[in-house]
């Protein structure tokens, strides 16, 4: 079936269609699972090392448990890329398209709560903000969870998909007709203009604070924990530039076209979902800094 409008019928064929779009889909999300994976894999070991009382570990350790939820479902979306058709119930459909969304602006908060941690350590010149005790900390991550659960998915799931009718029962991730209800566009462009400012500002302080500490460490810089530390938080807002600007930059042209451009979209939400891949880039990172820092003693060392 080949996706567009008849404007005879006043149709909407909704699910991709075997070629190209097909195949980056299914290599996108391929990419995601095994990079997201991999990368939450690494990160449960060097977590376990780590002091967990931390309140900056105890936003990563949520942030990984989003992720590896999110990926749970991933297999789903690429069972129905391949076969072209949804052989489960409509009502998991639903679950399984907004978690996508769910994954994305979840994700997001933990960026920005993660961030507003560090710059509040790094203004009151603390080393780093901690709980008293560790079960402080699961009983901070049981509330959000807790919130989460109990209000922001049903919240979600009331309002997402609903109209059974609208939709057939072999597709799916087609609810695009959604955008047809005035209180969805008011609501999308509130959501795009608030992650885009929060964004700006949290790059403008980032950026204040890197700029601040090479004028004071000057070339010493790469040998000192807290530029590192700073590195790492542009490190997370790059995620979120690179990960989630371009769907919502898309989306306010989407709004007013969602049937011509439903492959577009679905690709560059695929794109949002490349946020699981942090925690990997962060493992990385954290090698790649290490070794630069003994290469920089070791020459040190020779002069």
């Amino acid at each position: 079936m080949v996706h567009g409008v008849n404007e005879t019928t006043n149709q909407t064929a909704c699910f991709i269609p075997p070629g190209i779009e097909t195949g980056i889909l299914i290599a996108l999300y391929t990419t995601i699972v095994i990079g997201g994976t991999i990368g939450i894999i690494i990160m449960v070991f060097l977590l376990c090392r780590t002091n967990t009382r931390s309140v900056t570990i105890t936003a990563v350790i949520n942030l990984l448990v989003i992720h590896g939820v999110f990926i749970l479902t991933v297999p789903f979306r690429i069972t129905y890329y391949i076969q072209g058709k949804w052989i489960f119930r409509f009502a998991f459909c639903r679950f399984i398209s907004s978690m996508i969304h769910i994954h994305m602006y979840l994700s997001f908060t933990f960026y920005v709560a993660l961030l507003s941690i560090r710059y509040i350590s790094y203004f009151k010149q603390k080393d780093k903000i901690e709980f008293y005790r560790t079960l402080h900390s699961v009983v901070a991550s049981a509330a959000v969870w807790i919130i989460i659960l109990l209000v922001v998915l049903p919240v979600f799931f009331l309002q997402y998909g609903t109209d059974e009718e609208k939709y057939m029962p072999d597709q799916c991730f087609c609810f695009h007709k959604e955008i047809e209800r005035p209180f969805v566009v008011v609501l999308n462009y509130i959501t795009i203009a608030v992650i885009f400012l929060v964004v700006c500002v949290l790059l403008s302080v980032q950026i204040f604070i890197i700029v601040k500490l090479m004028k004071k460490l000057k070339r010493a810089a790469l040998d000192h924990q807290e530029f590192w530390a700073q590195l790492k938080s542009l490190f997370f807002i790059l995620v979120m530039i690179i990960c989630f600007f371009p769907y919502h930059m898309f989306r306010i042209y989407f709004l007013h076209h969602p049937f011509d451009l439903f492959y577009y979209n679905e690709i560059l939400l695929s794109i949002t979902a490349f946020s699981c891949l942090d925690l990997l880039s962060f493992a990385v990172q954290t090698y790649f800094q290490k070794v630069l820092q003994h290469m920089t003693c070791s020459l040190k060392c020779l002069w």
